[in-house]
């Protein structure tokens, strides 16, 4: 009975998967009610805590692009580049790393990609390095962002077990980070230079092709708007406070000796204000303070295009992580039995649990809090699961994520693409080799410090 439960669920995550934007959710949605009413499986508690931390912190996210801090940004960045054009492959990943860590979301990183292409491009370097990397690199920084929903996620599962954000930061940071630079070697002389690229070469003969690829003569110069500044100053305060609350919860508010407290959602038994909930206040607001102060309305953050992607990613945690969580809460004896001697004796293979399921979901978010839970039951250890972290960041493998098929657009020369068979695509070495190099760092770090 098992088997056929877990096949409905992985069958509505794979199709949810091809539909793309909510598909996930609305698949995982139908896949619960088969639970529910064809095998009489009582409901897991809906992913709140997650979800809401995805729409505050993408919502911060997209006030500061209509604020206009984002181009602000992304003008430095350029000029960082352009500057060191020789670097390109190795720049282009850390600044775009940086970026992704400082916003908590990979979607910011469509900003600086055009501008990663033209530099390499220019200067005759393979975009193909930059541009696998940088992908990569935009993944790699979820998980090691304090703003991410992928670290809140992992977060709201470690805290019964007394784990601060500062231990996932100071596991994760650095072991992403080494992982990144790692990926960079693996791809610094990686694929043909153009000019010795038979596929490149044969595509200039062709006078269309050439033209599109010299591109504009001169560089348009972007406006920036009056509230840049002001709206990176806020959403830069937002993320240090939430890094100085989390790394010390003696300073989060305390009403255990309150007359008449009652715990809930946002105070748990012993009167402390959690640290998911905080994130959720802190970061909405930033957000109050970018529009009273940045030069931005309302309305004009919410068609930001970085508001409609935290409506998608949060409909699909809700859907698939509420799905997987039922199928497992309900089987959890039988799951138990069966890998936990597996995983007592060989505990790497959770890392592998956790990138096979990140490449159906899509999501670092929904995985962490899919898994966790399970990892933390079968006796793996809160800091070996932190250092496990990064294993989460396989949705590469499968070449459909928005941020693999807009490098490969934004690619004139056609070297970063997707291969005859699918998966002998650019991105598939430089994520294995960097999501590998991640989990071992992060497995010797959590040994070091905890």
């Amino acid at each position: 009975m098992i088997l056929l439960q877990l096949a409905i669920v992985l069958v509505c995550i794979f199709i949810g998967a091809r539909m793309s934007g909510i598909g996930l959710g609305v698949m995982g949605m139908i896949g619960l009610l088969v639970l529910l009413f064809v095998f009489g499986m009582q409901p897991s508690d809906p992913p709140l805590e997650v979800m809401l931390i995805i729409l505050s912190v993408v919502t911060a996210a997209a006030a500061l692009q209509a604020a206009g801090g984002m181009d602000y940004l992304v003008e430095i960045a350029g000029k960082i580049l352009r500057k060191h054009p020789g670097q390109i492959t190795f720049l282009g990943p850390l600044i775009t790393y940086a970026f992704v860590l400082f916003a908590g979301t990979a979607h910011i990183s469509y900003s600086i990609m055009p501008i990663i292409a033209e530099v390499a491009i220019k200067n005759k370097i393979r975009p193909e390095r930059a541009m696998s990397m940088s992908v990569t690199a935009a993944h790699m920084a979820i998980t090691a962002s304090p703003v991410s929903a992928a670290a809140a996620a992992l977060l709201t599962v470690l805290v019964p077990s007394g784990i601060k954000l500062a231990d996932i930061l100071m596991i994760c940071i650095p072991a992403t980070l080494i992982g990144v630079i790692i990926g960079i070697l693996f791809v610094w002389k990686r694929g043909k230079e153009l000019n010795e690229d038979p596929e490149f070469l044969e595509r200039m003969k062709d006078p269309e092709f050439v033209k599109n690829l010299e591109g504009p003569k001169e560089q348009s110069q972007k406006t920036i708007a009056p509230g840049a500044i002001k709206s990176v100053v806020i959403f830069g305060v937002a993320v240090l406070l939430v890094v100085l609350l989390g790394s010390f919860p003696e300073l989060l508010p305390e009403f255990g000796n309150t007359e008449g407290f009652k715990p809930g959602f946002a105070v748990n038994a012993a009167g402390h204000v959690m640290m998911p909930s905080m994130i959720m206040m802190i970061m909405l607001g930033a957000t109050g303070l970018i529009i009273l102060l940045a030069n931005t309305t309302a309305s004009q953050i919410t068609k930001a295009s970085l508001f409609m992607s935290a409506g998608q990613a949060t409909i699909s945690v809700f859907g698939v992580v509420w799905m997987s969580s039922t199928f497992m809460d309900n089987n959890f004896e039988t799951i138990q039995q069966t890998l936990g001697s597996l995983v007592a004796s060989y505990p790497w293979t959770f890392a592998i649990a956790l990138f096979c399921l990140s490449m159906l979901l899509y999501s670092q978010a929904s995985t962490a809090k899919a898994l966790m839970p399970l990892g933390l039951s079968l006796g793996l250890p809160p800091a070996y699961l932190i250092g496990i972290f990064p294993a989460v960041n396989g949705h590469f493998f499968i070449p459909g994520y928005p941020t693999l098929l807009t490098a490969i657009q934004f690619d004139r020369t056609g070297s970063t693409k997707i291969g005859k068979y699918v998966l002998n695509h650019s991105f598939m070495m430089p994520g294995i080799v960097t999501t590998i190099a991640s989990v071992i760092a992060g497995l010797l770090l959590q040994s070091i410090f905890f």
